[in-house]
């Protein structure tokens, strides 16, 4: 072997031992990453175990009536107990969105740890800093991130198509004070940018925030509303371009008996 194969031998020997190193810690990578969000999952589910338990009755289309609040019993108490930020629970049945939300003071910590306080990249889903913890202002905000697994707000996106709307055209919303049933009423694809120039997280431009979404909506939805409604927007991101966000807006419908509703009113 002359030099000029010794110096070509031992470049390709040193370009596959790289690439095999780049593989190892790629994997290495994946495998950490996988190992966190498993324990985000495990936490949820462990959390789930201590705080939240079905009430006789069912919840199967045919045990109750469609567009009924499920019975769930979430132990508020216990659950302020791990982290006294917390606002509600937020549910979807036949979806994997079954989660506590928490009261935020900014846009940050709950994107990078559970209701616990330990740091995961699941973060928690969290109520944007300017709505108040009871949802009884005219407009509640909920971010939570876009997980390829489809926890958290991963699943949401979904809503882009009608059928998956036909299948979940409600969510339910569990708080001290009362339980909401979620009519979905629109659904689109807004930019973070615009989102912020047009201020759509204060209660002020909420007319304007509806008017945007009727007419970019991705589903069709029959659910009315009027001036009085209060509603909940649900927030994550998208991929349609860079900054792209998904939100799902719909109203809260008190069930009735609901302490809120009555406090709303005045009663």
């Amino acid at each position: 072997m002359n030099k000029r194969q010794k110096i070509i031998t031992t470049a390709v020997w040193f370009l596959l031992t790289g690439s095999i190193c780049v593989i190892i810690f790629s994997g290495y990578k994946l495998k950490k990453s996988l190992q966190i969000y498993e324990a985000g999952n495990q936490s949820y589910e462990i959390l789930k175990e201590q705080v939240r338990r079905q009430e006789s009755g069912g919840e199967s289309a045919g045990e109750m009536p469609s567009g009924s609040v499920p019975p769930l019993f979430i132990d508020f108490e216990e659950l302020k107990e791990i982290n006294s930020d917390t606002a509600a629970w937020l549910y979807c049945p036949g979806t994997e969105i079954d989660y506590p939300v928490m009261h935020a003071y900014d846009y940050d910590w709950y994107l990078h740890h559970l209701p616990d306080g330990s740091d995961n990249a699941n973060g928690t889903l969290f109520l944007d800093p300017n709505c108040t913890e009871d949802f009884l202002g005219g407009l509640s905000i909920i971010y939570g991130h876009h997980m390829k697994s489809g926890r958290m707000f991963g699943s949401l996106t979904r809503y882009k198509k009608q059928d998956y709307f036909d299948e979940h055209p409600y969510m339910f919303l569990y708080t001290e004070k009362g339980n909401y049933r979620i009519d979905l009423k629109y659904g689109c694809v807004i930019s973070a940018g615009e989102w912020r120039d047009r201020a759509f997280m204060y209660e002020v431009n909420l007319a304007a925030l509806l008017a945007y979404a009727s007419t970019k909506t991705t589903f069709k939805s029959a659910a009315e509303y009027g001036e009085d409604d209060r509603f909940l927007v649900l927030s994550t991101c998208s991929y349609e371009f860079d900054d792209a966000r998904y939100i799902v807006i719909g109203v809260l419908r008190p069930e009735s008996g609901n302490s809120a509703a009555e406090e709303k009113s005045g009663i």
